[in-house]
């Protein structure tokens, strides 16, 4: 009798203990750090820092891949060499997805970045001369946002009903003002060269330019919606519950303040507004 209570003991005590040793697999096993690749432009690295700090303290091991233009890194997200990417906004999106036939979608909003009209040879609008020269964006999305935004200083008309100008679309243009086309990036290098140059946000920050010298700025408001830069992800992963605790590790206080400090005026925290 007494040997079968020690054996009962011993069977009891390994029993006890694999179970420990299997809730403690369990354990480490949901605990298990995951990485997510994420593919920015590389003004944004700073803010995503930060992202990555807070993503730190969910096991998630952020990845930053930096880009230089607005076309690799949809590209690297829809041949799966990403997980997602944050550098664009709904209508560049849609136009990608359109142009590429990918189905690539948003999972969450980051900012806005109002675009604006600069200068280096005059302080206001009144200043611009008949047949000033101009420069803008010349992707489809941001040459429509471009021209809305003249549109709005009162400097041109654009064709009514046309979703996504181009200068073709221009009906009026009481300074005959001379428009030209270049890559995004090169809007602000172009201020030397041109009276005037419709840049984006994220390019003058770079180009260190001063939103409150803009000689004309775009609201944020309900027109803004389309503006608005989102995280994005493959269809299939819309989703996933990973990516989407990123997002929330973006709509922090500490990933705001970055915001601030890197683009000051350049850039207004998107979860943050009401656009009604």
């Amino acid at each position: 009798m007494r040997n079968f209570k020690k054996l009962s003991r011993l069977l009891l005590i390994a029993f006890t203990a694999l179970f420990i040793f299997v809730l403690a697999g369990c354990g480490n096993q949901s605990s298990k750090e995951q990485t997510v690749k994420v593919g920015i432009s590389a003004s944004d690295e700073p803010i995503w820092k930060v992202v990555k700090q807070n993503a730190k303290k969910d096991n998630i091991n952020i990845k930053i891949v930096t880009f230089n233009d607005y076309n690799q890194p949809n590209t690297a997200l829809a041949q799966g060499e990403l997980d997602i990417n944050a550098y664009q906004h709904k209508y560049f999106l849609d136009a990608w997805n359109k142009a590429h036939h990918t189905d690539l979608v948003s999972i969450g909003v980051t900012i806005i970045q109002p675009m604006a009209l600069y200068s280096n040879k005059v302080t206001s609008l009144s200043d611009l001369k008949d047949g000033a020269k101009v420069s803008l964006p010349n992707d489809t999305t941001n040459e429509s946002r471009a021209l809305e935004l003249l549109q709005s200083a009162g400097l041109i008309t654009l064709k009514k009903g046309v979703k996504l100008a181009s200068v073709k679309d221009v009906t009026s243009n009481k300074l005959n003002l001379k428009l030209t086309l270049l890559d995004a990036n090169q809007t602000a290098r172009s201020l030397g060269d041109v009276d005037a140059s419709v840049v984006n946000a994220n390019v003058a920050s770079d180009a260190k330019l001063n939103p409150k010298k803009a000689i004309y700025r775009e609201k944020v408001n309900k027109a803004s919606k389309p503006w608005i830069n989102l995280i994005a992800t493959q269809k299939k992963d819309k989703d996933n519950k990973t990516y989407k605790k990123v997002v929330q590790d973006f709509h922090k206080k500490n990933v705001e303040k970055a915001i601030s400090k890197v683009y000051g005026g350049n850039a207004v925290p998107a979860w943050k507004v009401d656009l009604k």
